[in-house]
């Protein structure tokens, strides 16, 4: 296995970006642009004798400048929502930009998303790497950041999360990747299967009040297989304050979801070591132009984004985002591909 790298295009303030492509024997691959450490595109073997690329994405950086969903990027300082934009620690508050409604998400105006990181290519692996400067966004300490991006041989891509800050700080990194395993379309015949018995509660916001929901008895049971599309449009409190699915599932361990389509016969299977995983069925996408023609439109992916508990710094009992001085941050993902 090797990496390769090609030219991307230039960025509006002039960044030449560069797309990282691994390839493994199979003929799997996955492409990572150092704008972002964006997942631009994930291609595996599908049950109909070719490859499908997986990830919903764009052909041109002035695409990803432009548009917004954070298409493939990875997300920080901190995953999600923080209520009202302001958390204290330590006995100081810090207040941070308003960029969803009354609330911060995905790292504010300019996240990690936005940014352009440092890249090592390795045999089978990229590794971006990002320090974030105190202050920046509203948050406190230096934090250096690396994600590591790794493509094994039996199609699965590992990533791999690194952090170490010079001051007590808020830390939930994730990966925004949107996946549709039939390579576009609608992903609401897409089965999904997630290892949770409960869900956080939503309030108007799309924000967790801080009280967890029983899956039982509710469109939010997905602990056997079932069509993403079958309870989307179901009468139902939570669903209509989250436009279809954009939850925090509290998982139930290790092996968080699988995704199956029944078209490609492609199934993935998602393992962390994070407590929760967003489900969000691209309620909020719109139509627009995506890779090689194609057209992404509103409920055509799924998101399932591994994470501490959105707005934890909120409401009590929920795993601390708080990253201490001199203690190191790792924490892993995987998605792994087969056919069925």
């Amino acid at each position: 296995m090797s990496v390769t790298k090609t030219p991307f295009g230039t960025t509006r303030d002039g960044h030449a970006v560069t797309a990282y492509t691994i390839k493994n024997a199979a003929g799997a691959s996955v492409t990572v642009l150092d704008y972002g450490a964006t997942v631009q595109s994930l291609v595996v073997p599908n049950g109909l004798g070719g490859f499908t690329d997986v990830v919903l994405g764009y052909d041109t950086i002035a695409e990803y400048e432009s548009r917004d969903g954070y298409l493939g990027a990875a997300i920080g300082r901190v995953g999600n929502r923080i209520g009202g934009a302001r958390f204290s620690l330590n006995g100081v508050e810090h207040v941070l930009a308003k960029n969803d409604g009354e609330n911060h998400l995905h790292g504010g105006i300019k996240g990690f998303d936005k940014v352009m990181w440092a890249v090592e290519a390795r045999e089978n692996a990229v590794a971006c790497s990002y320090l974030s400067p105190d202050g920046e966004e509203g948050y406190p300490g230096n934090l250096a950041v690396t994600v590591t991006y790794t493509l094994t041989d039996d199609n699965a891509l590992v990533i791999a999360y690194d952090a170490d800050t010079d001051a007590d700080t808020l830390v939930n990194l994730t990966n925004h990747s949107y996946f549709n395993l039939n390579g576009g379309g609608t992903v609401l015949d897409h089965l999904l299967q997630v290892n949770a018995d409960r869900f956080c509660e939503n309030d108007g916001g799309c924000l967790p009040t801080g009280k967890l929901l029983p899956v039982e008895g509710t469109p939010f049971d997905f602990r056997a297989p079932k069509p993403i599309g079958r309870d989307i449009e179901a009468d139902d409190e939570q669903l209509r304050r989250g436009g279809g699915y954009d939850h925090n599932f509290v998982l139930g361990g290790m092996d968080a979801a699988a995704l199956y389509s029944p078209e490609t016969k492609v199934r993935m299977a998602v393992t962390t070591d994070m407590p929760g995983v967003q489900v969000y069925a691209a309620g909020g996408l719109t139509q627009r132009p995506g890779k090689g023609g194609s057209v992404m439109d509103r409920r055509g992916a799924v998101c399932l984004e591994t994470q501490l508990f959105p707005n934890a710094m909120n409401c009590y009992g929920f795993p601390s985002p708080v990253l201490r001085t001199g203690h190191h941050l790792h924490s892993e993902t995987t998605y792994k591909f087969t056919v069925e």
